[in-house]
């Protein structure tokens, strides 16, 4: 590669995450981006007003011409997509899966930004997955894609030790980050072919799925330590409730304590000045909790105002 010449880019993406690593490549020498393709803005809000994705935004912001095909796989789109002839595309956090027919048209390929440490955690919900499973490390991947998802070999990766606490939007934030820069420090050698795509090990895969709203309804015949997880990986969507005698309660943050004698699954119970659900292994403590329609409030502030709910019955989970 020419230094002198920078690579002729596309950038695919839609969500928050996408948005660091669009702007990196924007700032790099070795690219010039060329437009970005991403999802048709949607109805919004209460109004269903057409919003923007945050890549539409971000490209827009930086004069960049956008390509927002329904479905990318249309031969429509692959002709907008063709015209502005890229060498190299990149892709984070788009939604679809990209054609082979897109797929052949840079000459450099199309390399995927993934917020996991494929191949663990393919899919929809990688940064999700990671907190739900307890996972003691973190990860990012730049891969090369193929018609697959997530399968396409891995060009490079990095990797940082979780402190166990993280909700999802902090932890897609620092993978956005590490991916935005980590992307940066591979082009080079990926454009030059010093660096050798390695594949995937099949046996080692996983794979995510989206999250649906049911799946913020917590489950007491789980242990405690697994439902505080979800209720970190679910943050801020779909969250996480239970069904009380007071309504349904969220839970905005939660802790994990031991069982006491007498403890029976699926009862709230008293741990010191806050509410707790007994759980098949432990107590999930309810930190701070947020009734319907009311607003958010700590745990022991939620059981001075009802303390009734003590000794109360759970619904069970789905």
């Amino acid at each position: 590669m020419s230094r002198g010449q920078p690579v002729r880019t596309l950038f695919f993406g839609s969500g928050a995450f996408a948005v660091p690593i669009l702007e990196a490549l924007h700032q790099g020498k070795q690219t010039r981006v060329v437009g970005g393709v991403t999802a048709p803005d949607r109805p919004s809000g209460r109004r269903a007003e057409l919003a923007p994705t945050p890549v539409a935004l971000c490209a827009r912001a930086l004069g960049l011409p956008l390509v927002q095909p329904e479905r990318v796989r249309a031969a429509s789109a692959i002709d907008e997509i063709a015209a502005l002839e890229p060498e190299l595309g990149v892709l984070a956090d788009y939604g679809q899966i990209i054609p082979k027919g897109a797929l052949e048209l840079p000459r450099h390929g199309i390399l995927n930004v993934h917020p996991s440490l494929l191949p663990r955690h393919r899919g929809a919900t990688p940064i999700q997955a990671t907190i739900a499973a307890g996972d003691p490390q973190a990860g990012v991947t730049i891969m090369l894609m193929d018609e697959g998802l997530d399968t396409g070999p891995i060009v490079s990766q990095e990797t940082w030790v979780l402190e166990g606490n993280e909700i999802a939007p902090e932890l897609e934030a620092e993978a956005a980050r590490r991916g935005a820069e980590l992307l940066s420090r591979s082009l080079e050698g990926w454009l030059d072919g010093t660096i050798r795509p390695v594949d995937q090990a099949p046996l080692l895969a996983t794979l995510t799925r989206p999250l649906r709203r049911d799946d913020a309804r917590l489950d007491w015949s789980k242990a405690a330590y697994e439902l505080e997880r979800l209720v970190r990986a679910n943050e801020p969507w779909p969250g996480s409730f239970i069904e009380t005698s007071q309504g349904r309660l969220g839970i905005i943050t939660a802790s994990v304590a031991a069982s006491a004698p007498g403890d029976i699954p699926g009862q709230i119970v008293r741990l010191g000045d806050r509410p707790a659900l007994a759980t098949a292994d432990g107590r999930l403590v309810l930190e701070a909790v947020q009734l319907a329609g009311r607003r958010a409030m700590s745990g022991d502030d939620f059981l001075r105002g009802k303390p009734g709910i003590i000794g109360s019955s759970v619904a069970p989970g789905p």
